[in-house]
């Protein structure tokens, strides 16, 4: 399915200067509509099983794994491997269905059908997705959001935009220039008060000295950064940890962690402070879980991060945040602001909380007749 306009554009954002080209930012191309609106396209997906129960998941599409990519391997190479297994055996299932995950083909698709089994465990049981995973820590989540790249002035804008409906955690894209970034910082903390989290993604865009700046400055400024996001390229793990032991800042390991070897990797070498989670690359809530529990095993936690999707997407990393005894309190849900999440029943934002669903299974319902409205009719067969 394509999922829908995006006006602002808030998924985008640009802050000059570059570091060495000194024309427009080179970016991939996006898919747009007649009138340069942003598109999003995500797939869903239904399981069902031999006593009629219907399992929900969702896969995120990105220049990796396309929308026809994901598709494809769930119609022609996962499906016929599952019919006639037993769904309650999750990890079994993802056995079957995930080979080769290092080559980076399979894992947004396999994350979709974990979440789907997952459901079904959950509406057959009769329990939240919570209680599968161990039961809750905490009821509810901060909701953070991505505030693109721009000037102080229009990062201020956009985050007094999302303040102004309900949203208290702040996710500012930076990792251009140190010194005007940290300006940007300065800028939405001043406008939104202390009681916000406010966090920095630098997208590997920092030097390890400009990384290092950057932490010293928003120190300085009293901007109360919580966490700095893959400051340096993800393949410079020592530049992470040289960042990681120079600022008090923490250093969180995104772009880095790719892969249950990789976190380990990061971990062993004490790269990071954080790891960021993510289902559609970790495989699942299955991938997940394993992620924090090698996190937890070198006493660090995790987040549960962006990774735009729909109804199906936000409920999981609803209860993942709230089961999960390492995962940071602050989850990432920038798809709330940027289109309908096609449920029955709208998302409320309590105090800028999400409350885990209590129902069975993901435990929100999704609306057939909006799903149909988004649907790609002529989809290639």
């Amino acid at each position: 399915m394509s999922a829908f306009k995006d006006k602002m554009d808030k998924v985008t954002g640009k802050n000059a200067p570059t570091k060495f080209y000194e024309g427009e930012p080179i970016v991939h191309k996006r898919k747009r509509d007649s009138e340069g609106n942003l598109l999003m396209d995500y797939v869903l997906v239904k399981v069902r099983t031999d006593n009629d129960l219907v399992g929900f998941g969702e896969a995120p599409t990105d220049s990796y794994e396309t929308v026809e990519t994901v598709k494809l391997m769930i119609d022609r190479y996962m499906t016929p491997n599952l019919i006639g297994l037993d769904p309650t055996d999750i990890e079994r299932n993802n056995d079957v269905i995930s080979w080769r995950t290092d080559r980076m083909a399979l894992r947004h698709a396999t994350s979709a059908i974990n979440y789907a089994l997952y459901d079904i465990l959950g509406k057959s049981l009769g329990v939240p997705l919570y209680v599968l995973l161990g039961g809750k820590y905490r009821d509810k989540v901060l909701a953070s959001v991505e505030v693109p790249r721009g000037s102080p002035d229009e990062m201020e804008l956009h985050s007094r935009e999302y303040y102004d409906t309900g949203v208290r955690g702040i996710k500012a894209k930076i990792g251009s220039n140190p010194d005007s970034d940290a300006k940007c910082l300065k800028a939405i903390r001043d406008a939104l008060g202390e009681k916000i989290s406010l966090r920095g993604d630098a997208n590997e865009g920092y030097t390890i000295q400009e990384a290092i700046r950057l932490a010293r400055l928003a120190e300085k400024f009293e901007t109360g950064l919580e966490v700095l996001e893959q400051p340096v390229t993800c393949s410079d793990l020592s530049g992470m940890r040289k960042v990681a032991f120079a600022v008090d800042t923490p250093i969180e390991a995104d772009e880095s962690a790719y892969s249950l070897y990789q976190v380990y990797e990061i971990l062993r070498r004490n790269a990071c402070d954080i790891i960021n989670t993510k289902c559609s690359k970790a495989g699942g809530i299955s991938g997940v879980k394993k992620w924090a529990t090698v996190a937890e095993a070198a006493r660090k936690p995790i987040v549960i991060g962006t990774e735009y999707g729909l109804g199906p997407m936000v409920a999981v990393k609803t209860h993942l945040g709230v089961a999960i005894k390492n995962a940071d309190p602050v989850v990432e849900f920038t798809e709330i602001m940027l289109h309908d999440l096609l449920l029955k029943e709208p998302l409320k934002l309590d105090e800028g909380y999400i409350r885990v669903p209590n129902k069975p299974g993901i435990g929100w319902d999704l609306d057939e007749k909006k799903i149909e409205q988004f649907s790609i009719k002529d989809f290639p067969k």
